[in-house]
């Protein structure tokens, strides 16, 4: 079959008017997205968003454990942590660790030194007469021995 010219004019004339309809109806999504962010109102349709907040720092009140660091998260941002957050909660696990070194050196040097006079007085290990339990009254020097009954 052979098509004539006056066929060749309508699909063109078609396709024109497919073609100003598609352009047509893209133009109109593309305004309706851009005012739905910009916000063509008085009120936003994307509101402002609140920065993240450290919600459960480390109690100031008592000495850091293994829960407070287990359960401690930290807000994420757009480029990773907040400095400042993370800066905080080192600067506070550095001195508490500091604190419990510090701590523990005291109490060694402590026991050092009552190991090492106690090594240098072995007379302080000895029994004197004084130290020996004295006999205390019991529940059986009421008058009864053992296996005996008591008369009411």
């Amino acid at each position: 079959m052979a098509r004539s010219a006056a066929d060749g004019f309508l699909l063109r004339g078609e396709a024109r008017a497919v073609f100003w309809f598609l352009l047509i109806a893209m133009v109109v999504v593309i305004a309706a997205v851009t005012l739905a962010v910009v916000g063509g109102g008085e009120t936003a349709v994307l509101p402002e968003v609140a920065p993240e907040r450290l919600v459960d720092p480390l109690p100031v009140t008592r000495p850091v454990g293994r829960a407070d660091v287990e359960a401690l998260r930290l807000p994420v941002t757009a480029r990773g942590y907040r400095m400042a957050d993370v800066d905080e909660v080192l600067g506070r696990l550095g001195a508490e660790l500091a604190e419990r070194d510090a701590r523990i050196a005291e109490l060694e040097s402590m026991l050092a030194g009552r190991q090492a006079t106690a090594a240098g007085r072995p007379e302080l290990f000895d029994k004197r007469p004084e130290d020996e339990p004295k006999e205390r009254p019991g529940f059986f020097d009421k008058g009864t021995e053992p296996g005996e009954e008591q008369e009411r």
